[in-house]
């Protein structure tokens, strides 16, 4: 299983409004709960009503469509870079799933999924 390296440092924030942020952005996450609107984007890209934020993170992308038979994958990944000490903030989308880890901790992160099996561009 290949995994690619987002080439854009990421931001995990909670915005009061969906309003807040400008849909015509290319790349980001928006979950709306009775609780909370949680955004992941683009650090440049954070909404300057953002009520916390969390910057510093580097995404991968688990590489080509899933098929949703498929079990255990970021379980997996999840798994061994819990192993390895390292805490991850995971989405999924139709496609894929994704999975961020502290730019602190990037290399590491890499390192260890090339030794559990997993090729990393």
């Amino acid at each position: 299983m290949t995994l690619q390296i987002l080439p854009y440092d990421l931001t995990v924030c909670k915005i009061p409004k969906t309003e807040d942020f400008g849909k015509d952005k290319d790349f980001y996450f928006l979950g709306v709960t009775d609780e909370e609107i949680s955004l992941v984007c683009r650090t440049v890209d954070v909404p300057r009503s953002a009520e916390r934020r969390e910057d510093g993170w580097k995404g991968m992308r688990i590489a080509g469509a899933l098929d949703f038979s498929l079990t255990g994958i970021l379980s997996k990944i999840s798994t061994c870079l819990a192993d390895a000490g390292i805490g991850i903030f995971a989405v999924a989308t139709f496609n894929t799933d994704y999975v961020m880890v502290k730019e602190k901790d990037l290399e590491r992160a890499v390192d260890t999924l090339k030794e559990n099996g997993y090729e990393v561009m």
